[in-house]
């Protein structure tokens, strides 16, 4: 006697219910060995600091300390390179979605959509040049150790006292020095936000170079913390009445 097909419909169904949970449990078993593996694999960020020294002392630089880092410095940085910088544990995940997606399509490491944390991650320990997809998964895994060990706080300390600002200047102090000829602890807001806006294209924007496109960067950076809330629009539009240099 043959089944109605309704039955058979239904029977179809459940195998291939079952069929997706078993392909769905395989991948995220594939996942969890390949992020275990990779998390041995990876450096230990016990070191953070060293590496960070390391950096600099190869490019003459000294690096920061927290008492050095001016709060509207640190606020442009979060403003412009990581709005989600204090709620995340070092990795976006909707960024890394979307990053990742194109990248996948394109089988590169062309988008951005990476946090601080993994900017600082692939500079201290993948010298700041891996492009490859692989080279993301690792700055991913490097991030969450990273934060596994250091706060917020020393997060952006570690990538002030390093991150390239364009002319030599390897580090927000030695960036300071170069361009305005001061302590990082002397420039007022302008300067400040200048300075934050340099890490998208360090060598273009280099206000040496390319004053028109520095302070179209800065007033970027100025609207945007405007816009967050760590300044406010006056105070946006007084530093960017300010020259460039």
């Amino acid at each position: 006697m043959e089944k109605p097909v309704h039955e058979g419909r239904l029977a179809g169904r459940a195998k291939t219910g079952k069929g997706l949970r078993w392909a769905a449990a395989l991948v995220a078993l594939v996942a969890t060995a390949i992020f275990a593996g990779t998390w041995v694999a990876t450096p230990s960020t016990l070191g953070v600091r060293r590496q960070v020294t390391a950096v600099d002392s190869a490019h003459g630089a000294v690096p920061l300390s927290q008492s050095q880092i001016p709060h509207y410095l640190a606020d442009a940085i979060v403003a412009m390179e990581d709005q989600s910088f204090y709620q995340d544990h070092g990795v976006n995940l909707q960024g890394l979605l979307r990053a990742a997606a194109y990248d996948v399509v394109h089988l590169c490491k062309c988008q951005g959509g990476s946090t601080i944390t993994e900017q600082l991650a692939e500079d201290i320990y993948m010298g700041g040049s891996d492009r490859s997809i692989w080279g993301r998964w690792w700055d991913i895994v490097l991030a969450l150790k990273i934060e596994d060990h250091l706060t917020k706080n020393q997060v952006l300390d570690a990538y002030l006292s390093q991150v390239y600002l364009g002319h030599g200047a390897v580090g927000a102090q030695e960036a300071s020095h170069i361009y305005f000829r001061q302590s990082l602890k002397q420039d007022d807001l302008a300067q400040l936000a200048l300075l934050a806006g340099l890490p998208q294209s360090p060598s273009l924007l280099d206000p040496l170079v390319n004053p028109e496109g520095a302070r179209e960067r800065r007033a970027a950076v100025l609207e945007q913390m405007a816009a967050d809330g760590y300044i406010t629009f006056a105070q946006a539009r007084l530093a960017d009445s300010q020259p460039v240099l």
